[in-house]
């Protein structure tokens, strides 16, 4: 994949970020989510490639746009495989919260995990830890091999993982071996990314969310250096038989980083749409600006680029067509002078 290439997706979360922003804090994630995928997906007309989705917002008779099988781009360039949550964290928008997100993944024609809408099990570490520890052993197993190479006591551990009931036992767990546990409302994708970046302060991301957001995330670690181990977790026959579908021969077993995003060139790009733990979210300037901050990495080169942008916002013709299209009135009154 051509290096130019990074920076055209980027502009692909950036204007779904500020899509989706105007909707912080209203309650509503149907409208947040709609107006990044909406943003995201014509966008994506621009970008050269000839992408296929085949991680997005559903099958195609669950989804209008950026569904699975979806052909994106402009039908000149490489062929890629294309991973997408245009608004990771819809309900941490519709409450006002942190790490929410727009992200994308590119990968070469094959190399993505057409992963299943369904819970998988994790565990994400970054660069220090990668290779040293294993989802198939027991958690206080790795809690203190984690410890041993990290060359510090268990107790100074902190751990991430997403405030669920299903968790209670992992908590347990991490509360008897006296770890730090740190908490996350949402965002599974930057709870897994969190581990490799030094500023976060999180040593290892833990428990079950999205086996969708697990591919992107193992697409961002590939750049990062940092690891994701998954296991699909079926809930029924159902959900069993549709791994198989997918072509998982053995949908039990533990994923590596190859089986979901393969072993040739990734492209990860993310912007923020409220803070989160590395990224800042959108904030509006005077004189109808705004500000976003994004990150964009390629696996090749393991290059990672903090970028901070100032739109014009009026001058964004996507933003202003969708603008005219929506006639709620809880817009904010930036959304509506685009």
């Amino acid at each position: 994949m051509e290096r130019e290439l990074a920076l055209e997706i980027v502009r692909v979360t950036e204007l779904a970020a500020l899509a989706s922003a105007p909707w912080m804090g209203r309650g509503d994630k149907h409208h947040a989510d709609g107006a990044a995928t909406s943003a995201m997906r014509a966008m994506f007309d621009s970008v050269s490639v000839r992408g296929t989705v085949v991680i997005g917002e559903g099958e195609m008779d669950e989804a209008p746009m950026l569904y699975i099988g979806e052909a994106v781009g402009s039908a000149q360039g490489p062929e890629v495989d294309v991973a997408v949550d245009p608004l990771e964290g819809t309900e941490i928008v519709a409450r006002g919260l942190n790490n929410a997100m727009s992200v994308i993944a590119v990968a070469g024609k094959g190399s993505l995990l057409h992963a299943p809408d369904m819970y998988m099990e994790k565990l994400a570490v970054g660069p220090e830890l990668a290779g040293k520890v294993s989802l198939s052993d027991p958690l206080e197993k790795t809690l203190f091999t984690a410890a041993e190479h990290l060359g510090k006591p268990v107790r100074e551990l902190t751990v991430m993982l997403l405030d669920r009931d299903r968790h209670a036992h992992i908590v347990r767990t991490l509360r008897e071996v006296g770890v730090r546990i740190k908490f996350l409302s949402d965002g599974d994708v930057a709870g897994a990314l969190a581990p490799s970046f030094p500023e976060a302060g999180i040593d290892l991301y833990v428990g079950s969310g999205g086996a969708p957001e697990g591919v992107l995330a193992a697409a961002a670690l590939r750049c990062l250096g940092g690891e994701i181990q998954g296991r699909l977790m079926p809930a029924d026959s159902r959900e069993y038989d549709r791994c198989l579908e997918m072509g998982l021969a053995d949908p039990e077993k533990v994923l590596t980083m190859d089986d979901m995003v393969g072993t040739g060139d990734v492209i990860f790009a993310a912007t923020g749409v409220t803070p989160g733990e590395f990224m800042g979210g959108v904030r509006y300037l005077p004189g109808d600006r705004a500000e976003t901050h994004s990150i964009v990495m390629r696996a090749k080169t393991r290059t990672i680029r903090h970028i901070r942008s100032l739109h014009h916002l009026p001058s964004k013709p996507l933003l202003l067509d969708l603008a005219s299209r929506t006639s709620e009135a809880t817009l904010s009154p930036n959304i509506a002078a685009y």
